[in-house]
């Protein structure tokens, strides 16, 4: 209920991932039941079967502060959706709400796997010839070095599921490639890194204009820069869009030009559209989250939707706790009890 676009386009978006999904997949709508019944029927949907609805009498706000909504809209659609994975009535849940008060609430009521310290979240960018995985894009704009460690193990598992790797490249973002050229937190969690060998394919440091190179598949940030870097992305592919537009329509050549280059564009414009990748999973919880940006339309709606349930399909949690408590033996032999420090 608590997107920019309002339920209509979540409803939207649920009718485009149905085509996609086979008899067995059900979706649970969670917000005000007259509303969403009256949006099924514009649909039409009332007479599908895999969908059903759950009231929720209450929504979270773009501005609402997660302690305050926690306390006082306990009957709000995002906390209902977590508590019906918490309770297994859903495997995943999607919500294009409230970030803050999503990673607050989706933490609280469903916890971290066994020796995670702080859930990441993961999102999927394209670059020339492939995808790569960046996180954490916003979860914690503060990180110990040793988080740094859990988001590899979190990612790297994602990445074999996501893009069918047997062994993705991880690497570490920062200012430069030489030895010592990041903070000291970032010192410290590239010798973590290093000494997980075995468990994830650790490359190294990587700077800026490497991410988009088929350098690595999954680029390590605190969510401070994965944030940034995100939206000065997404604002940047906006302004090249319009003033791409704006060239193009000077001159009748111009026109031309395009009308004959159509396909070439749309290629490019499908490449690099932001709906496409419109599910950043919260890595590192009990229960499946998936993250849709605030300002998602159907089709981004639909792809967080198809996100949930490959990680629905693909879920290995068993594995995941397994490997993090590996890595955590190896960090405390390596910088000891106050490995999860924030500097």
């Amino acid at each position: 209920m608590g997107g920019d676009k309002g339920p209509a386009e979540v409803v939207a978006g649920v009718g485009l991932a149905l085509k996609y999904f086979g008899p067995e997949a059900q979706i649970l709508l969670l917000g005000k039941e007259r509303l969403l019944k009256l949006l099924l029927k514009k649909e039409r949907l009332v007479e599908e079967p895999r969908v059903n609805i759950l009231h929720a009498s209450q929504m979270v706000a773009m501005d609402d502060k997660p302690r305050v909504a926690l306390r006082r809209k306990r009957n709000a659609s995002m906390f209902r959706a977590i508590e019906a994975v918490r309770e297994a009535r859903a495997q995943a849940m999607v919500s294009c709400g409230n970030t803050g008060c999503l990673i607050a609430s989706g933490t609280i009521r469903l916890r971290p796997l066994p020796g995670v310290e702080r859930p990441a979240l993961a999102t999927i960018m394209p670059y020339a010839d492939g995808y790569f995985i960046l996180l954490d894009a916003g979860a914690n704009p503060e990180m110990a070095p040793a988080s740094f460690v859990h988001n590899a193990i979190l990612g790297n598992e994602y990445a074999k599921n996501a893009f069918s790797l047997e062994h993705p490249r991880v690497g570490l973002l920062t200012i430069g490639t030489e030895e010592g050229k990041g903070t000291a937190k970032i010192d410290q969690a590239h010798e973590l890194l290093k000494g997980m060998r075995g468990l994830i394919d650790y490359k190294g440091l990587i700077e800026g204009f490497q991410v988009f190179s088929d350098t690595v598949d999954v680029v390590l940030c605190d969510g401070f820069v994965g944030n940034i870097a995100l939206k000065m992305l997404e604002s940047f592919v906006m302004m090249l869009k319009k003033h791409l537009k704006d060239e193009v329509t000077k001159t009748p050549t111009r026109w031309a030009g395009v009308l004959l280059s159509l396909g070439m564009f749309k290629k490019i414009k499908d490449r690099f559209n932001p709906s496409n990748y419109g599910g950043a999973p919260l890595l590192g919880l009990s229960g499946n989250v998936i993250k849709a940006h605030g300002s998602s339309d159907r089709y981004a709606i639909m792809n967080a939707l198809l996100i949930a349930f490959k990680m629905v399909r693909f879920e290995q949690k068993d594995e995941m706790v397994a490997l993090i408590t590996e890595a955590n033996q190896r960090i405390h032999k390596l910088i000891g009890p106050n490995a999860f420090k924030v500097f």
